[in-house]
């Protein structure tokens, strides 16, 4: 349905879980893929060989995203091996940990919302020349449907960070658009992924697939087939959106 020939794409936190499913499904498109992860050789190894079965001219960098230093070195490593972006997808994210309120430490606070939301900006600070120039560019960043819920009673700082990365996608598709630039969204629902060994069992939600109307969780690739769609021609009158992917929750 969609080609990527000759495009090169950058996502970032994709070595494992919805960032993974996206590279595949990219390079299967004909894209050169740049994936990325922090301090995780063995899945970013694994992954790159697989890429270039499928015939991608892939790369793959390391480093912490919510550090300028890293994210210039990720940036200046892209411009030396391809001279260009044409897809930026701002994958990376993760809760830390689970606290209410007065749970809540400052320095978790800190962390949750630099990896989850100041990752968006310095990535897409240091992108922005790779992208400029180019045409049909796309910035594609993923949120969070708890941003519109509220999340969980114990989802209090990912949930902030994740209205943060909605709010960004919003004012960046006004001040990039003269670059050619479109920048929407995906927010993911609940999707069986890596994500819920290190937040929660899966099964701890069962209370959430309940009010799913389509009764279960999402899989990866149901987010990997938002973020082509939005990366392709056939999103070319789309800009500012975030697009939910959550079987339904939005109308139960």
């Amino acid at each position: 349905m969609y080609t990527f020939e000759k495009k090169v794409v950058w996502i970032t936190g994709s070595t494992t879980g919805i960032g993974k499913m996206t590279a595949i499904g990219f390079a299967e498109r004909g894209a050169d893929v740049i994936i990325h992860g922090f301090n995780d050789t063995e899945n970013g190894e694994k992954l790159l060989k697989h890429l270039k079965e499928l015939g991608s001219d892939a790369l793959l960098v390391d480093g912490d995203v919510s550090l300028k230093k890293d994210v210039e070195n990720i940036a200046k490593q892209i411009q030396d091996k391809y001279g260009k972006l044409d897809v930026l997808v701002n994958n990376v994210g993760a809760s830390i940990t689970s606290s209410t309120l007065e749970e809540l430490e400052e320095d978790v606070w800190d962390k949750v919302i630099d990896v989850n939301l100041k990752s968006v900006y310095l990535v897409t600070k240091e992108a922005l020349p790779l992208l400029k120039g180019e045409e049909n560019t796309r910035i594609i960043n993923i949120s969070s449907a708890v941003e519109r819920t509220g999340g969980t009673m114990k989802d209090l700082a990912y949930t902030a960070a994740k209205g943060g990365v909605s709010a960004i996608t919003r004012a960046l598709a006004k001040q990039l658009i003269d670059f050619n630039i479109q920048v929407n969204a995906v927010a993911p629902g609940l999707i069986d992924t890596p994500f819920h060994k290190t937040d929660a069992p899966l099964d701890s939600y069962d209370w959430i697939i309940n009010r799913i109307p389509m009764k279960k969780a999402g899989q990866a690739e149901d987010i990997a087939g938002a973020v082509m769609f939005l990366a392709s021609n056939h999103a070319n009158y789309i800009n500012g959106e975030i697009i939910e992917v959550s079987g339904g929750r939005r109308v139960s």
